[in-house]
């Protein structure tokens, strides 16, 4: 190697540490003060800040989503109208049919699924999410998914959206004339990660139900899992495609590993890691709701709610998911109230 060339390479490697270095600096400009998301490599730099900075970047995640979201959190309720049976072999799932977890089909009535919306809205929830374990709805499901909307907006006031796989334009249309608010479809991870996570469909058509969402109007809610063997690259490349995506929800959940799920023995995240994603995510999506969703409670424990409400999170999920426990409903509403941080309203969520 010539002098010239180390020296060259010497520069280099000292822009790259300088700009590591003031990542923070550069977010503060960029993202608070323009309201312009990060890059994917400068998400990565933030993933690669060492835990004793996790305290600074959080304290700026916050900044960012009182400035561009407000103080207000979105509180939602889910309830699964069929669990289990799911053809599909998401290795992090214990509802696939495919795999030797103790989850079993089943279908939910109609009254169970109006109680369960009358429960969540008695939390001061303004959004209710009906949720199937399927590939994609076939005409069955379709029609429950119809009666249990007119039954709950028969009794209840509540935004109602849906989780149901994989759709067809048809199927969208039917939807969008439903009521239905906003539409849940998780790309789960990055577009490169995607193949060791599922085989049986593709990142593709995953993405071609949310971009048939988006054009027909109803708000596209898409997050993931955080802790399913990716990569830091492959986590901050997972944020840039949601960015290039612009949902109005991003939910993040981390990995609670399932017993009989190929992802079963995979070790859970630390929580220093976990948080220092969500003040990135939040760094990558000034303005997208950042809801805290499955595995907070492993992941992060009782302090974590704090942390994550006070590092960039601008919405929740209360009560249980769908096959795992969740806090207690009311654990999250009192500690709100104590963080001075209103309900969203239902109205605001028109």
């Amino acid at each position: 190697m010539t002098s010239t060339q180390q020296r060259t390479d010497q520069t280099d490697a000292a822009d790259q540490t300088q700009a590591v270095g003031d990542i923070l600096a550069v977010a503060r400009e960029q993202v608070l003060e323009q309201g312009i998301g990060l890059s994917q490599q400068q998400v990565l730099q933030v993933l690669e800040l060492s835990d004793d900075r996790l305290t600074d970047v959080l304290a700026l995640a916050h900044d960012v989503r009182m400035r561009w979201c407000g103080p207000e959190v979105e509180v939602e309720g889910i309830i699964s109208l069929k669990t289990g049976g799911c053809p599909e072999d998401c290795h992090f799932c214990s509802q696939s049919g495919l795999f030797a977890s103790p989850v079993r089909s089943a279908w939910i009535d109609i009254p169970s699924l109006v109680e369960a919306a009358k429960q969540t809205a008695k939390t001061g929830a303004t959004e209710f999410c009906i949720v199937a374990a399927v590939r994609g709805p076939d005409e069955r499901l379709m029609s429950q998914v119809a009666a249990g909307i007119e039954a709950i907006r028969n009794e209840v006031d509540i935004q109602i959206a849906c989780s149901l796989g994989m759709l067809d334009q048809e199927q969208v249309d039917q939807l969008k004339d439903m009521g239905v608010h906003r539409y849940n479809h998780n790309l789960e991870t990055a577009r490169s990660h995607f193949p060791n996570v599922v085989t049986t469909h593709s990142w593709e058509e995953r993405w071609g139900t949310l971009r048939m969402i988006r054009d027909a109007g109803m708000e596209v809610c898409c997050g993931g899992i955080l802790g399913m063997g990716e990569t830091l690259e492959q986590r901050a490349e997972f944020a840039a495609d949601l960015a290039a995506l612009e949902p109005d929800e991003v939910p993040l959940n981390f990995l609670n590993p399932r017993p009989g799920t190929p992802f079963g023995d995979l070790e859970v995240l630390p929580a220093a890691e976990a948080l220092k994603s969500v003040a990135a995510f939040r760094l990558a999506l000034p303005r997208t709701i950042l809801r805290f969703a499955g595995g907070r409670e492993i992941t992060l424990g009782d302090l974590g709610a704090e942390q994550g409400i006070l590092g960039g999170i601008n919405a929740v999920i209360v009560g249980n998911y769908l096959t795992t426990l969740g806090r207690p409903a009311e654990n999250d509403l009192d500690l709100l109230d104590d963080l001075s941080m209103p309900i969203k309203a239902l109205n605001d969520t028109i």
